[in-house]
């Protein structure tokens, strides 16, 4: 039987039902036009009282001859990281397994939830969107940086003895204490988070109560302590020295306990085992030992590292120890069968700093050449064809020098790095559709923002040009458990979306930018770093950084410390 053929003016049938065809307007010539909200919406009306006292301070530094400062609001970025949501969510979900899926587009920001949400997904964990530059107005290298227990503040310390207090939710700057006469090397907070242990580079141990009140000194090593760790019950804490010991120290009595000897050279790192009674050190004699901290013996010893240690870090399960070393490269062990994991190549120097994520498998870096490089390690062991893993992420300019110390917020999406280049950098996790976010290697080093906020009145009155411009449950599913609590194609003057333009700029002159104003960023820059105070010397002023890489390939060199000439070639930074 044929079927009917249909006639050149018949429509396609509509397979919608009639109703929801649209049909003409009744009245064509009555189209509805809005009566109300006509004016597009303004912001709300500022109190007078703020206004008045906004002009009564612009009107003093205009009688002091200081200029006035243009004010804008600070940004809060991803603190709370979806927390309520997340909490909200757990409540009402269908099963213990479900999480909305993300799209990647901008506005799903408000869905982003917090690391642990996504057990499985450990992108959503790569800090790599910088956000923001911390600065103090007397500059100097930053050698340790931590989160305050409860996440709300970041805690630095400085090579000027200072501890530096910067906001956690608007990265600006609170107080600053000085609190050894010496730099400051190592500091942690006790597990409890009650109180906070720190060394510096004359041997001398000190406490502290959060709120930054000294409890006690003494002389703990002749040397320089290069390291501090806390025991799990927080009744002992184990520091790393120069002198090639390490002493494990009772707590409460402030009393050294025992003495741990081995090393046959300087030792620059130490960790405690977060739940075991285990010792990990690193030594400039290229070794790493595990030492019985009941006893004092070494229990093993690790010979793969071909330079000194430069930094070590547990995995929150304690199975893994990651070290960092000056043969550039990253080695992971596996203390369960005491075997090498993984080989982590990737820095074209030596590697300053390790640190892990608290929630998912991802390792991070820190280099002296400024890069910062994250590790995942959930995926398949490499084979033999394929022993050297990738990075996941890449920024190969985070910073102009070395990296000393690196540290995730505890609930694992802010991350914070602290340099040599005397700056404390903020970083947070990528947008959804964030066409600049950065997955793989090649990111720009970021804008050079000041932040000079909160401190004295002073760093108004500054010479243009001079002013820096511009919980052992790890990996798992367990969602009833919380943790604790680019490419950026930045250029080098470019300021954050939705700032003044210029507002970065007023004190600018040319020919005193960074080494990336210079042929394209090629080669050092011939500049020294901005110094406040007296002008160093000019062999101060001709740093390790800005030597040229022929330097690099000679056994000797300058000190940088106008003591003449090394034959077994400069200390660079803190070592």
């Amino acid at each position: 039987m044929a079927l009917p053929m249909l006639s050149t003016d018949t429509s396609i049938p509509i397979l919608l039902p009639s109703t929801s065809i649209p049909r003409p307007p009744l009245h064509p010539h009555l189209e509805w036009t809005p009566k109300r909200y006509l004016s597009d919406p303004q912001p709300p009306p500022m109190d007078d009282a703020r206004v008045l006292e906004q002009e009564m301070a612009a009107a003093r530094q205009l009688q002091d001859g200081k200029s006035v400062k243009k004010t804008r609001p600070r940004r809060t970025v991803d603190f709370n990281a979806g927390m309520g949501r997340w909490n909200l969510l757990r409540k009402h979900r269908p099963n213990s397994t479900y999480v909305p899926s993300m799209r990647p587009a901008p506005p799903f920001i408000a869905d982003l939830l917090p690391p642990i949400a996504y057990p499985g997904n450990s992108s959503t964990s790569l800090c790599t969107k910088f956000i923001h530059t911390s600065t103090n107005k007397i500059r100097c290298p930053v050698n340790v940086v931590t989160w305050t227990p409860e996440g709300r503040r970041v805690l630095t310390g400085s090579t000027s003895g200072e501890f530096t207090l910067w906001n956690g939710l608007t990265f600006n700057f609170e107080t600053i204490l000085q609190a050894h006469d010496s730099a400051v090397r190592a500091f942690q907070f006790t597990h409890s988070g009650s109180f906070l242990a720190s060394a510096d580079q004359n041997g001398i141990i000190k406490y502290f109560q959060p709120n930054m009140n000294n409890l006690t000194a003494w002389a703990g090593h002749r040397e320089a302590i290069r390291g501090l760790s806390f025991s799990p019950d927080d009744r002992r804490f184990a520091t790393a020295s120069d002198d090639s010991t390490i002493r494990i120290w009772s707590f409460e009595e402030s009393r050294e306990e025992s003495v741990l000897t081995g090393h046959g050279w300087d030792v620059k790192c130490v960790e405690w085992h977060p739940s075991k009674g285990l010792l990990v050190s690193g030594s400039k004699d290229n070794q790493i030992k595990f030492w019985d901290p009941r006893t004092g013996a070494v229990l093993s010893t690790l010979h793969q590292h071909k330079n000194t240690i430069q930094g070590l870090a547990w995995s929150p399960n304690g199975n893994l120890v990651a070290s960092a070393s000056r043969d550039q490269t990253v080695r992971v062990f596996d203390i369960r069968a005491m075997k090498e994991f993984r080989v982590l190549r990737g820095h074209k120097k030596e590697v300053c700093s390790v640190t892990w994520h608290p929630v998912h498998p991802i390792l991070v870096s820190g280099g002296s050449e400024g890069a910062v490089l994250h590790w995942d390690l959930g995926g398949p062991e490499p084979t033999t064809l394929q022993a050297i893993t990738q990075p996941r992420a890449t920024l190969s300019q985070a910073h102009d020098s070395n990296i000393w110390s690196m540290a995730f917020h505890p609930m694992g999406h802010l991350f914070v790095t602290a340099s040599n280049d005397h700056t404390t950098r903020f970083w947070s996790r990528e947008r959804p559709g964030d066409a600049t976010s950065v997955f793989s290697g090649g990111g720009e080093k970021p804008p050079e923002i000041t932040d000079m906020s909160g401190q004295d009145d002073e760093d108004d009155a500054m010479v243009p040009g001079f002013s820096y411009g511009g919980t052992n449950k790890w990996w798992g599913k367990d969602e009833d458990t919380v943790v604790g609590l680019g490419e950026n194609n930045y250029t080098q003057h470019a300021p954050f979306s939705g700032e003044d333009p210029v507002g970065n700029l007023d004190d600018f002159i040319p020919g005193f930018g960074t080494a990336d104003n210079f042929g394209g960023g090629a080669g050092p820059s011939a500049v020294a770093p901005k110094q406040s105070g007296p002008l160093p010397g000019q062999e101060e002023m001709w740093t390790a950084d800005s030597r040229g890489e022929d330097w690099g390939n000679r056994r000797g060199g300058w000190t940088g410390r106008g003591r003449g000439y090394n034959p077994n070639g400069p200390r660079r930074g803190r070592y």
